[in-house]
C-alpha cells in the first residue's frame, strides 16, 4: 500500500486508481477487521497532543500563592529561631505549618489532575463523528477512528474529518478558509484531472481535514489522517486554555483588594504589638541589635500574630471551591442532557430571559409521520405510528389500496426518490438514517409497497440539494422503471419542497387522465388543501416532477425548476414532546420567555404553539416575509408581542437575536444547521443540537443538548441558577467566617488581650472546618422557589449590598460570641491563657459549623429547607466535629494546636454562645420575610 504521506500524488490520480491503491471498495468501504488493522498501523486520526502536566509540576504550582509563601517564610523564620534559642516543641509550629501547606498543595494538585481528566472525558463525549461505509453498511464512527481507505459520506454542515480524495461531489462547496485563507467556498469536482504540482487551494477533487461542507453532498476516500494531513503538516499544537469565568475574575479582583487591606492591617497589628512590648525600652536605649538579642522570640511571636491575621483574612480555598462548584454543576447539567462547552455560559444561563428555540426535534419528538396525503383532489389518511412501516391508506376512513390510485402512488414514489434518508430495521424497531422529514416520506412510501427496489430501478443521476433559501430539493432519475408515465423523456426531474414555493413553479397538475393545466381555481383548491392540513398542525411538503428529453448541461435551479407537474401534498406531524408543555409553563414562571423559530408554514407553527401552550394572550405569529418588509428598528419595537416566527431563513435568526439583545434581553438561541452558526455566536448562549446538529453548530455553541430537547434547556437554566446560587452561598459563608476571624484577632489586640487564636488553629479552621462545609454548600440541590424568581442581571455583583450587610451581621455575631466566651473563660473561670484560647477556638469551630447550615439559603429559613436535606453537609459537619475532638483530646495534637482538655464548666459557656451566629441569621431571614410581606400587603 502506498504511504498516505505521499499526499502530493492523490489529487493527480483518478478516482478508480486512488481506490485501487488504497485497496478499498467504493460501495462497501472497508471491513471492520481491515479498519482495525489499519488503525494499528496508522494510529488514531488526531493531531499530536502535548503530554499531560506531571503531578510534581502541579504540586509546585500550588506553592506559588501569596499566602502560601507568607506561611512558608513564617515557618522558615520560626525554624531558624528554634535553632538559635531551642525550646521544648519549639519546632512543632514550623513542621505543622509546612505539613498543612504541603497537604493543601497535594489536594489542590490532585483536584487539578481530576479536573483535567474530567475535561478529557467531556472532550471525548463532544468529539466529532463521521458517517462512513463499513462492511457495506452506513455507520457512524468517531472521527479519530478513521483510517486511510475509509469511505466517508459528506453533507452540508459537516466538518471534513480527514484528508479525502473525493469520489462523488454533488453540487458540493467547501469552506476552506481555515486552511487556505480563501473566504469564498470552493466548488468541488470529483472527476477533475489535476497536475501533480497543483496547489492545495486549487485541488478541487480533494477535501481536507478541518474544512466545512457548506452546500451539497459528497463521498470521499480517506488519504491521510491525524498528523499525516495537510492541517497536521502546518498546524502547531494549540493548547486550549481553560477559560476564566466572569465570576472568577470578579473574585480575583476582590482578592487583590482584600490582600492590600490585609497587608495594611497586618502591619498595624505588628506595629501595635511592638509598641506594647515591655522590652521596647531596650530598642530606644541600646539599639536594634540588643533589642533583637533580648526579644527575638517576642518578635517572632508578633510576626506570627500578623501572619495569623493574614491567614484568617484570606479564604485560601475559595478559588478552588468556586471552580469545583462550577465543575460539579456542569457534571449535573450533563446528567440533564446539557453538555457545557464553555464555563462562562454556566453563569450566563442564570441570567437568561429569552429562549429562542427551533420547533422540529426540540419542541417536538423528531419522529415525523405522514398522516395525510392530498392527491387528485382527494384527501387520504395514513395509519401507523412513527418509523414503523406497518400501516396503510384510507379515504373517508375506508381502507384503500395504493395500486388502485395511481396519482397517490406517484406522489409517494416521488417522495421516496427525492430523498436522502434510509429506513433501517434494528431488531424489532426501525430507525431512520438521515433527515426525519425525509424519513417520514420513506416510511409513507413503504406503507404503499415501495422501497429499495424502486430506487434501484430508477437510479439517481444528479441532484440540486435542498437549502434553506430555496426551500426545495431536486433529483434527476432515469425513466426506466419509473412509476410516472413520461413518454419521450429520458430523464425525470423530481422536486419536493415547501408547498407555496413548489406550487409557484408548477404549470400543470397530475390527474387520472394525465397532467392538466393549473388554472386559478385549481391553484386556490391546492392552497386551501394546504391551509387545511397546516391548520391541523401538519408540516406539508409538495411533490412535483418535470420530464426532460435529456440531462441538462447546467444543473441549476434556474434551468430546471420551472414548468413542473404537481403530484400532490404530503402532510406529516411531528408530535410535541410530552414534557414540553410543563417545561414552558415552568420557564414562564421563572421569567423566561419562549419564542418558537421555525421554517414551517405560519398555520403549522401557530397550531403547534397553541398546542403546547407557548402562545401568550395577545401575542402573534410573524413570517420571514413580514420581517423582510419591516423598517429598521421595527422588529425590536414589536418583538415583545411576537411569540412565533415562521417561514424564516437562518439570517432571520440573527436579526431576531439582535432585536432581543437591543432590548436588554439575555438570549439563548438553539440551532442545528451550518447556517445557524452566526446566530448561535451572536446569542448570549448558543445551544446546539447534539443529535441533529451539524459539527459547525456544535463547535460554535456554548452548550450542546445531548437529547435535542427543549425541556433540557429549561433544566440547564435551572441548574445554572442553582450553581450561581450555591457559589454565592459559598462566598457568603467563607467571607463571613474569615472576616469574623480577622475581627476576633484585631479586636483582642485592640482591647489589649493576647491573640485568642494561633496561626495553626486558623489554618485548621480555614482548610478543614470551613472548607468541607463550603464544598457541601456547592452540592445544594436548589432552594425552594429558585425557578419562580426573575432572572438575575448579568451586571449584578456577586458581593452585592445585601450580601455585604449579611457578612457584617455574621462577622459581628461570630466576633461577639468568640470574644465573649474568651472573656468569660478568663474572668469568670479564672482560666489560663491556653484554656481561654481553647474555649475561643472550640466556640468558633462549632459556631461556624452551625452557621454552615444557615448558609444553605440566603432567604429561606432552615426549618423550611430541612436540616438534613443535604447529606453532604451532614458528612462534612460530622467529619469536622470528629477532627475537632481529636485536636481537643488527643495529647500529641493538643500540643501541636495549643489546646487543653475542656472542663464541664467551660462547655457550659461554649454551648449557648456557639448557637448565637446561626440564630442571628435565622431571625434576620424571618424579619426580611415579614418586611417583604408587609410591603406587598
Amino acid at each position: 500500500m502506498t504511504r498516505t504521506s505521499d499526499k502530493t500524488l492523490w489529487h493527480a490520480l483518478d478516482t478508480s486508481e486512488a481506490v485501487r491503491t488504497l485497496k478499498t471498495d467504493v460501495d462497501a468501504g472497508l471491513s471492520s477487521a481491515e479498519a482495525a488493522e489499519r488503525l494499528k498501523t496508522y494510529g488514531p486520526n488526531a493531531l499530536p497532543e502535548s503530554p499531560p502536566t506531571p503531578f510534581w509540576k502541579r504540586l509546585v504550582g500550588q506553592l506559588k500563592g501569596f499566602v502560601v509563601l507568607i506561611l512558608l517564610v513564617a515557618a522558615v523564620i520560626s525554624t531558624v529561631v528554634y535553632f538559635i534559642e531551642p525550646e521544648p516543641l519549639g519546632w512543632l509550629d514550623s513542621v505543622i505549618i509546612i505539613a498543612i501547606v504541603v497537604l493543601n498543595s497535594f489536594v489542590g494538585a490532585l483536584q487539578d489532575s481530576r479536573a483535567e481528566k474530567a475535561l478529557q472525558s467531556l472532550k471525548k463525549m463532544a468529539a466529532p463523528e463521521a458517517q462512513v461505509l463499513r462492511d457495506g453498511q452506513r455507520v457512524s464512527v468517531r472521527a479519530r477512528e478513521l483510517v486511510p481507505g475509509d469511505v466517508v459520506l459528506l453533507e452540508a454542515g459537516t466538518m471534513v474529518p480527514a484528508d479525502l480524495r473525493l469520489l462523488v461531489a454533488a453540487q458540493m462547496r467547501v469552506d476552506e478558509s481555515s486552511l487556505t485563507g480563501e473566504s469564498v467556498p470552493v466548488e468541488k469536482n470529483a472527476d477533475a484531472h489535476l497536475a501533480k504540482e497543483t496547489g492545495i487551494a486549487d485541488r478541487i477533487n480533494s477535501a481536507f481535514l478541518g474544512t466545512t461542507v457548506v452546500y451539497g453532498r459528497g463521498r470521499g476516500v480517506v488519504i491521510g489522517t491525524g498528523a499525516d494531513t495537510q492541517l497536521g503538516e502546518i498546524a502547531e499544537m494549540i493548547e486550549e486554555e481553560q477559560e476564566e469565568t466572569p465570576l472568577q475574575r470578579k473574585l480575583e479582583e476582590f482578592g487583590k483588594i482584600l490582600g492590600t487591606v490585609i497587608l495594611i492591617v497586618c502591619a498595624i497589628v505588628f506595629a501595635l504589638e511592638i509598641v506594647r512590648d515591655p522590652n521596647l525600652y531596650i530598642l530606644r536605649e541600646q539599639g536594634l541589635a540588643a533589642y533583637f538579642r533580648t526579644g527575638a522570640g517576642d518578635l517572632i511571636r508578633f510576626f506570627m500574630v500578623a501572619v495569623s491575621l493574614a491567614v484568617a483574612a484570606v479564604p485560601e480555598g475559595l478559588p478552588a471551591i468556586v471552580t469545583m462548584c462550577l465543575a460539579l454543576g456542569t457534571r449535573e447539567m450533563l446528567k440533564r442532557h446539557a453538555l457545557v462547552r464553555r464555563l462562562p455560559s454556566v453563569e450566563t444561563l442564570g441570567s437568561a430571559t429569552v429562549i429562542c428555540t427551533d420547533k422540529t426535534g426540540t419542541l417536538t419528538q423528531n419522529q415525523m409521520t405522514v398522516t395525510s396525503v392530498w392527491a387528485e383532489r382527494t384527501m387520504y389518511g395514513v395509519t401507523g405510528q412513527g418509523y414503523d412501516p406497518a400501516g396503510g391508506y384510507t379515504r373517508s376512513d375506508v381502507p384503500v389500496q395504493v395500486e388502485g390510485h395511481p396519482v397517490l402512488e406517484r406522489a409517494l414514489w416521488a417522495g421516496l426518490l427525492c430523498n436522502d434518508a434510509e429506513l433501517r430495521q434494528e431488531g424489532a424497531t426501525h430507525r431512520v438514517i438521515g433527515d426525519p422529514t425525509e424519513g417520514a416520506l420513506v416510511v409513507a412510501a413503504a406503507k404503499g409497497g415501495m422501497g429499495k427496489s424502486d430506487l434501484e430501478r430508477s437510479p439517481r443521476i444528479s441532484e440540486i440539494p435542498f437549502d434553506s433559501d430555496r426551500k426545495r430539493m431536486t433529483t434527476f432519475h432515469t425513466t426506466d422503471g419509473a412509476r410516472i408515465p413520461a413518454a419521450g423523456a429520458k430523464v425525470l426531474a423530481v422536486v419536493k419542497g415547501a408547498p407555496d414555493v413548489v406550487l409557484s413553479l408548477c404549470a400543470r397538475m397530475e390527474g387520472a387522465g394525465g397532467p392538466a393545466a393549473l388554472d386559478v381555481a385549481t391553484r386556490n383548491e391546492v392552497q386551501k388543501a394546504n391551509d387545511t392540513m397546516a391548520s391541523q398542525g401538519l408540516r406539508v411538503l409538495a411533490v412535483a416532477y418535470r420530464p426532460l428529453s435529456e440531462m441538462p448541461h447546467e444543473v441549476t435551479p434556474e434551468a430546471v425548476e420551472h414548468d413542473l407537474v404537481l403530484l400532490g401534498l404530503l402532510g406529516m406531524q411531528d408530535p410535541p414532546r410530552p414534557e414540553v408543555k410543563d417545561a414552558i409553563t415552568k420557564a414562564r414562571a421563572a421569567g423566561l420567555r419562549t419564542i418558537m423559530i421555525t421554517g414551517d408554514h405560519v398555520a403549522t407553527a401557530e397550531a403547534i404553539a397553541a398546542q403546547i401552550g407557548l402562545m401568550r394572550p395577545g401575542s402573534r405569529v410573524v413570517s420571514g416575509a413580514e420581517m423582510d418588509k419591516m423598517a429598521e428598528g421595527q422588529l425590536a419595537r414589536e418583538i415583545e408581542h411576537i411569540d412565533v416566527f415562521a417561514r424564516v431563513s437562518p439570517h432571520h435568526k440573527v436579526e431576531i437575536v439582535e432585536a432581543l439583545r437591543s432590548n436588554g434581553e439575555v438570549v439563548a438561541m438553539t440551532g442545528d444547521g451550518v447556517n445557524d452558526a452566526p446566530a448561535l455566536k451572536r446569542a448570549d448562549i448558543g445551544v446546539a443540537m447534539g443529535i441533529a446538529g451539524t459539527d459547525v453548530a456544535k463547535n460554535t455553541a456554548d452548550m450542546v443538548l445531548t437529547d435535542d430537547n427543549y425541556a433540557s434547556i429549561v433544566a440547564a437554566v435551572e441548574q445554572g441558577r442553582v450553581i450561581y446560587s450555591n457559589i454565592r452561598k459559598t462566598v457568603y459563608y467563607l467571607l463571613s467566617c474569615n472576616f469574623a476571624e480577622v475581627a476576633i484577632i484585631f479586636g483582642a489586640i485592640l482591647i489589649g488581650w493576647p491573640a485568642p487564636l494561633t496561626a495553626i488553629q486558623l489554618l485548621w479552621l480555614n482548610l478543614l472546618t470551613d472548607g468541607a462545609p463550603a464544598l457541601a454548600l456547592g452540592l445544594e440541590k436548589g432552594e425552594p422557589g429558585i425557578m419562580s424568581r426573575r432572572p438575575r442581571s448579568p451586571r449584578e455583583r456577586i458581593i452585592n449590598k445585601e450580601m455585604a450587610i449579611g457578612i457584617l451581621y455574621q462577622a459581628g455575631a461570630l466576633t461577639v460570641a468568640v470574644l465573649g466566651v474568651y472573656a468569660l473563660g478568663i474572668y469568670t473561670q479564672g482560666a489560663l491563657h491556653d484554656d481561654a484560647m481553647t474555649i475561643a477556638f472550640t466556640t468558633l469551630v462549632l459556631a461556624e459549623l452551625f452557621r454552615a447550615y444557615t448558609a444553605r439559603s440566603e432567604h429561606v429559613p432552615l426549618a423550611r429547607i430541612g436540616v438534613f436535606s443535604n447529606r453532604a453537609m451532614q458528612w462534612a459537619v460530622l467529619a469536622s466535629l470528629a477532627l475537632l475532638m481529636l485536636v481537643l483530646y488527643v495529647p500529641g495534637l493538643q500540643q501541636a494546636f495549643d489546646t487543653k482538655t475542656l472542663s464541664v464548666g467551660m462547655w457550659a459557656y461554649i454551648a449557648p454562645l456557639m448557637l448565637v451566629p446561626a440564630l442571628v441569621v435565622e431571625v434576620r431571614k424571618y424579619i426580611l420575610q415579614w418586611r417583604g410581606r408587609a410591603k406587598t400587603a
